[in-house]
């Protein structure tokens, strides 16, 4: 286990700490007993995004949460910096040698699930199995597709600048598939609002991540040799015509392997922990 942990705050059986690495400090927090599973968050969201998810999984697994450097208190060095998908998975590979000496499970959604296909191809057995859902990964699309999408992940860059948040966030929800009009989710979930830090990584993931999502050189040829399961994942209600699911549909013909549909749609952990939780325990619990 590393010895690079700048400092941890243990709360019964939760612990947060803090992380040293190149050009940011990471925050992370460990809630559970068990093998360890990494959550790796979509857009915006940082250690707490599954608030209600984890819960549900800490009798069964040693789960780990951090934020996104860039995001939350994980802080750069260099702020407003534009972080690579390679360093984000080197920075998932750091994490995981703090808190861990065995190979670890991962659940990555959207951005976390395309940073979860790096560590798998660069640090080969440090992830034992990494359920994908529906990763933001234009390089598993072929190049008319590929370019299509990064076109369409520019311009809600553009729009952010133009119109604000306001103005990008039914855009980003057609992108994704998502219709808040037709928005199912479980009861008594947590209250999410959009208040000021979470503006603040909004505007962070739109204009620094998409950047690295659309520069990305993932090269799938490398997933096919990796020594990591990847499960690849849909959400029920994310319709096949949109990037997301389209990526997911791809990389599960890249590594003939079965796609895993999911409660809910892109974002189904949050709108339908409980359910998402079950399914995941499930599948980690199974070996191919």
């Amino acid at each position: 286990m590393s010895s690079t942990v700048r400092s941890s705050t243990v709360h019964g059986s939760s612990a947060e700490g803090s992380l040293a690495v190149a050009g940011a400090m990471l925050h992370y927090r460990v809630q559970g007993s068990g093998p360890l599973l990494l959550i790796a968050q979509s857009g915006e969201g940082d250690a707490g995004r599954t608030v209600d998810m984890v819960p549900h999984l800490t009798d069964t697994f040693r789960v780990l949460t951090y934020d996104r450097r860039g995001l939350s208190r994980s802080r750069l060095e260099e702020p407003g910096r534009t972080t690579s998908l390679a360093e984000h998975a080197e920075d998932v590979h750091r994490l995981l040698a703090a808190v861990t000496d065995e190979p670890a499970l991962m659940l990555g959604c959207s951005m976390g699930a395309l940073i979860g296909l790096h560590v798998a191809a660069r640090y080969p057995g440090q992830v034992g199995t990494l359920v994908a859902h529906e990763p933001v990964a234009p390089r598993l699309l072929p190049a008319q597709l590929r370019d299509r999408h990064e076109a369409e992940l520019a311009g809600l860059q553009e729009l952010y600048r133009a119109s604000g948040l306001s103005g990008v966030f039914p855009e980003m929800a057609r992108v994704v598939g998502i219709d808040p009009s037709r928005q199912d989710a479980e009861p008594g979930l947590t209250p999410q609002p959009i208040d000021d830090q979470r503006r603040v990584n909004f505007g962070y993931f739109i204009e620094h991540d998409l950047s690295a999502v659309i520069e990305d050189t993932l090269d799938p040829a490398e997933l096919t040799r990796t020594q990591t399961r990847i499960v690849p994942a849909v959400g029920a209600d994310t319709p096949a015509r949109v990037f997301d699911r389209r990526c997911a549909t791809e990389l599960a013909d890249l590594l003939d392997a079965e796609i895993q549909t999911f409660p809910g749609g892109h974002n189904g952990n949050t709108t339908h922990p409980r359910a998402y939780a079950e399914k995941l325990r499930s599948l980690l619990a199974t070996r191919p």
